[in-house]
């Protein structure tokens, strides 16, 4: 029985290791983290990618000198060598990443930007159909601004603002919120509708449309990759 960690209150050895980790509940993270190294097992890096990778881990986790880097690495349990095994892990994820889905990061794009498109609007909520009624008149008029009626009648968290919502991805907004403001424009004002068991008068203020910058880009990638594992995890079975 091989003694893995040693404690003032007990030992635990390798066997007990397996069992310890599904009672914290932390053995799904385990199974996913082998079917990461599955997946990277055939990523190959040269030593000039590795040595880069090993200076951005020490930069990330503000390690300057050899001291810094032992007492870094005593504090996780773990050597000087593993950190460049863990590096290098990171490195291979990422090179998978690209690898994998780069060539298709255009076209996954497409197919989220409906969900990544941002927008910004002012709304009230309210119980009363008739009330939502005139208060939506009385905006289309111009007889009150959008923010005092807000403040006056609207009955949600957002009224001391006003009614408005900063700017946020529709794909974050719930689905009836988001179906609603996909195709609408900047300044538009919705007559009442019933939304999640309140009547709410919508304004869009800016629609922000998604671009695929390099922040963006490295996101999809990201979202691909862990969708590969969670894909591969549904695929696995706990073992007793």
């Amino acid at each position: 029985m091989t003694l893995a960690i040693q404690s003032k209150a007990e030992t635990i050895t390798t066997w007990d290791i397996i069992p310890r980790l599904a009672r914290y509940q932390m053995l799904p993270q385990l199974i996913k983290e082998s079917i990461i190294d599955e997946a990277i097992e055939s990523i190959e890096c040269t030593p000039e990618e590795i040595t880069k990778a090993c200076q951005i881990f020490e930069q990330q986790n503000r390690i300057q000198t050899a001291s810094q880097r032992q007492a870094w690495a005593s504090s996780h349990g773990i050597t000087q060598a593993d950190i460049k095994e863990i590096a290098t892990r990171k490195l291979k994820i990422e090179k998978l990443k690209i690898e994998r889905w780069e060539n298709a990061v255009e076209c996954y794009f497409l197919k989220r930007k409906a969900q990544l498109d941002k927008v910004s609007f002012s709304i009230i909520r309210l119980a009363d159909q008739d009330l939502a009624q005139e208060i939506f008149f009385r905006i289309q008029n111009q007889e009150q601004s959008f923010a005092e009626l807000a403040k006056q009648y609207s009955e949600s968290a957002e009224a001391h603002l006003g009614g408005m919502v900063a700017p946020i991805e529709l794909g974050m907004l719930s689905p009836a919120i988001a179906k609603l403001l996909q195709n609408c424009q900047p300044g538009e004002l919705l007559h009442p509708i019933p939304i999640n068991g309140a009547i709410a008068i919508i304004q869009i203020n800016t629609v922000i449309p998604a671009t695929l910058d390099p922040l963006t880009r490295q996101r999809l990638l990201n979202e691909q990759f862990s969708n590969m594992v969670a894909k591969a995890n549904q695929r696995k079975r706990y073992c007793d």
